[in-house]
């Protein structure tokens, strides 16, 4: 795919808002594609601490139960490619029963899923809709016992695993970040040099994130 003059959407969380980032105006990732690919323009719907499926019992911020499938409503129209990059919230702190692959509500995971990429292809028909899963972070290897929330909780590559399964039935395509940014901050050098807080991308962390669009992105 040619990017050169497009507009991207991204939807996601405090990664895409830029938490952790020292110099967001020229270091999270997506305005480094901007600059690296001469995009016509980038819209940021990123809001930390949201998720994709719907909570429960309200967060002590409201802000973070806007969740991904009805913000994606608000998403411009004029954009040529919408990317997706959510999830470890869902798996961090969200209250929604994970669900099964056939739900079709945002009251579990796997229905917000697959509501939120059926809204987006049929509002945004003939667009460009990529998803991206969420990356490692520390002790993404966990489940319930670890968060303290539901009984269902998986760990974090389960999570992975819907977005692509349900993205089959979209063709929408994945890039899967768990398996291929090649970051992992529960190593300790990772921690160290890309994500101090074991979640949080900084300045080089998003260079990378860049990186594994950019080569995604132009390989459609």
């Amino acid at each position: 795919m040619e990017l050169k003059g497009k507009i991207v959407a991204f939807l996601g969380d405090s990664i895409t808002e830029g938490c952790g980032v020292n110099d967001r105006e020229n270091n999270r990732y997506y305005n480094r594609l901007k600059k690296d690919c001469d995009l016509k323009a980038v819209y940021n719907y990123g809001i930390g601490g949201t998720r994709i499926a719907h909570q429960f019992v309200p967060s002590e911020r409201v802000v973070y139960d806007l969740n991904f499938c009805g913000r994606a409503y608000t998403i411009d129209r004029s954009a040529d490619i919408i990317v997706v990059f959510g999830g470890t919230n869902d798996y961090g702190h969200g209250d929604a029963p994970i669900g099964s692959i056939g739900d079709r509500t945002p009251a579990t995971y796997c229905g917000g899923v697959w509501f939120l990429m059926n809204l987006l292809k049929t509002e945004f028909s003939g667009k460009t809709i990529v998803f991206m899963t969420p990356a490692h972070r520390i002790g993404d290897e966990m489940a319930a016992d670890y968060h303290t929330k539901i009984s269902d909780a998986m760990p974090l590559n389960f999570y992975c695993d819907v977005i692509k399964e349900t993205a089959k039935q979209f063709d929408i395509p994945v890039l899967d970040m768990f398996e291929n940014l090649g970051i992992d901050p529960n190593k300790q050098d990772d921690l160290e040099r890309f994500a101090e807080d074991g979640l949080h991308f900084n300045d080089e962390g998003h260079g990378y994130i860049a990186n594994a669009l950019r080569s995604f992105l132009e390989a459609l």
